[in-house]
């Protein structure tokens, strides 16, 4: 590709292309020469700063090692929120907001919602909620100090003033005024066994979000026995889990005195989410 001083906008993503894919090499390409998208388009020819190009190859090689283009770039989209990410967090899925327009579903009729989000990374479903429900409070609970601090970052970041951290495992070392009106997570469901922790972009995210060390169900155990204990009556209790754990899921809700418990599909068709109601009398 020759020297710095002799890379355009345009060659640096040709050369770009031939290893990673088509849209990363753009982003990363404006994430480094700190350019826009039409920028790109309109002065195809302008010439790459050497610190910039030094900076471009570097982002190139690291995700066609398979790091996560967010971890690259510093940030990620959820729910309509631009959210400062780090290795500390997970990166946020897109079916993940399938799980946030759930819970706005069964809230709609609820005025100042008291919510826990259970495992919250980087906060994005914690402050998508606080978002769409401004006169709610959610706790938002999450065992890694580190991720807190993503967290909180994207608290100040989008001016969420409702929604609270805590650093604790699940339940543990915390309780409420009052009892809430959802508990929701997405909390670590790949078992230890699967190959997929090793796969591209995973590998890269940490282990503590990604798994229980087991079969993939210890959250799910911790957070159902804990549920009736702290949910209204008719307070629900929603989950994201893998594509084969809906039925495993779905018991332990029923075991825990759920009701109305269902599961819903992705955009794949997927079962990917269980919810289930603690009963209107009240009955623990």
């Amino acid at each position: 590709m020759g020297t710095a001083s002799q890379q355009t906008r345009a060659r640096a993503l040709q050369w770009a292309r031939q290893t990673i894919d088509r849209l990363d090499a753009r982003l990363l390409l404006e994430f480094a020469s700190e350019c826009t998208s039409n920028a790109l388009i309109t002065d195809p020819d302008v010439m790459l700063e050497d610190a910039q190009w030094t900076n471009f190859q570097s982002l190139v090689h690291r995700r066609e090692s398979g790091e996560p283009l967010a971890y690259l770039v510093g940030q990620a989209g959820f729910y309509g929120d631009l959210l400062t990410v780090t290795a500390d967090v997970l990166v946020p899925r897109p079916e993940t907001e399938d799980l946030v327009d759930w819970a706005l579903e069964v809230l709609r009729a609820c005025d100042a919602p008291a919510i826990a989000d259970l495992g919250t990374g980087s906060g994005a479903i914690a402050l998508a909620l606080a978002g769409a429900k401004p006169d709610g409070r959610v706790l938002a609970v999450d065992v890694s100090a580190a991720a807190l601090l993503v967290a909180a970052n994207n608290r100040q970041q989008l001016e969420r003033s409702n929604v609270e951290f805590i650093c604790a495992s699940w339940y543990e070392g915390w309780q409420v005024a009052g009892l809430l009106d959802l508990i929701i997570s997405n909390p670590p469901y790949i078992p230890v066994s699967d190959p997929h922790l090793a796969g591209d972009g995973v590998r890269f995210e940490p282990r503590l979000a990604l798994t229980d060390e087991a079969d993939g169900l210890e959250a799910y155990r911790a957070i159902a026995a804990g549920a009736m204990a702290r949910l209204k009556p008719g307070g629900w209790l929603l989950v994201e889990h893998g594509h084969d754990q809906a039925e495993a899921v779905a018991e332990l809700w029923v075991r825990a005195g759920l009701v109305n418990v269902t599961s819903r599909a992705d955009l794949s068709g997927n079962p990917r989410m269980t919810g289930g109601q603690k009963p209107a009398g009240g009955a623990l």
